[in-house]
């Protein structure tokens, strides 16, 4: 087994809060992501999905380095990156980019795209002569599905799905080894999607990228992903292959994730079950004790109240954080209720 591209291992990334102006005072914590542990081999894509606010883009970041670790280990092509300052990240940034979320705040609007595409290759002397820098720039904008005559156009110019291309150009550029996607297609239309995705599926065969893919479309992350990890309320519940998550979901949360995904056909989408999962989702601030799903999960007992589950590793690359399975009970099917004809 080759040595993983990128590895974390309990990655903490703790906020203060706290009170006053003059003379602060920490009053709480909030554990965005308390404990996250995976791996992601070269050429592979990991999904990473969830409920809002389960600290998916906070540990994109914390991966980037754009957020210091509270706890844990970063280490990127065998190299520890946890405690590495700007000047020794400097160079690793050739090698791990990011395409944002919003591909209308993540360019800007004063730049053309010639200049928003080549300013990582300014920043890392690698522009060159001109001719050859425009031509990088002409070769990055055909790469993603851009003509090359729109360079000289700025951002407001194109339509939003445009914009993420041109975000995406932008990563490619330095030849990243490793792109974080932070939710790339969810400020886009419906129609538009599909064509973005495909293209990050594209660029992956053709180049051997590996992507940390962060999202809440499970369509989405389904297409796209090799395996796929399931965050709740800072922690990883899941983790397996993206065929074993859709066949067999082991965690009952990753089965109520599952049951919200709509169905296309109007018919069966009317008649289907509906998987039941009461209550809000806990404050990060004040996580429940035990298993932090505990609180809504129809499934809990005694011991998921009281003491926290572990990572359990059931081979064959997968993994689940449910005292059902530790136990060698394992997890029956969430109740469900027929949905209204």
């Amino acid at each position: 087994m080759q040595e993983p591209l990128l590895r974390v291992s309990d990655l903490k990334v703790h906020f203060p809060v706290t009170r006053g102006i003059v003379f602060k005072t920490q009053v709480a914590t909030v554990k965005a992501v308390d404990g996250v542990s995976f791996s992601l081999q070269r050429g592979q894509t990991l999904g990473l999905v969830g409920e809002s606010g389960c600290g998916k883009s906070t540990t994109g970041l914390a991966v980037l380095r754009m957020l210091e670790p509270s706890a844990g280990t970063i280490s990127f092509e065998g190299q520890d990156i946890t405690h590495h300052d700007k000047a020794q990240m400097r160079p690793l940034r050739r090698r791990l980019q990011m395409v944002y979320q919003d591909p209308y705040g993540s360019l800007n609007p004063r730049m053309q795209v010639r200049d928003i595409i080549g300013e990582p290759l300014q920043v890392h002397g690698l522009a060159g002569e001109r001719s050859a820098y425009a031509e990088r720039i002409a070769e990055l904008m055909r790469t993603v599905g851009l003509l090359p005559d729109m360079a000289e156009r700025y951002p407001h110019e194109f339509s939003g799905g445009q914009r993420q291309r041109i975000g995406i150009a932008r990563a490619l550029a330095l030849e990243p080894s490793l792109i974080i996607c932070d939710e790339p297609v969810s400020a886009l239309d419906v129609s538009i999607q599909a064509q973005v995705v495909n293209v990050f599926v594209e660029l992956q065969q053709r180049l051997g990228l590996a992507y940390l893919f962060i999202a809440h479309d499970l369509s989405v992350v389904r297409h796209v992903s090799d395996r796929i990890a399931v965050m709740y309320l800072g922690r990883i519940v899941e983790v397996a292959t993206r065929d074993a998550i859709y066949k067999d979901p082991l965690h009952p949360y990753t089965q109520a994730l599952l049951a919200a995904v709509p169905v296309a056909d109007p018919a069966v989408e009317a008649s289907r079950a509906r998987s039941i999962v009461i209550g809000e989702v806990p404050s990060a601030m004040n996580p429940p004790p035990g298993c932090r799903f505990h609180t809504r999960c129809p499934q809990a007992f005694a011991r998921c109240k009281t003491d926290d589950p572990a990572l359990l590793d059931l081979g064959d690359g997968r993994a689940v954080a449910c005292h059902l399975h530790a136990a060698g009970v394992g997890a029956a099917v969430i109740p469900i209720v027929p949905t209204a004809a």
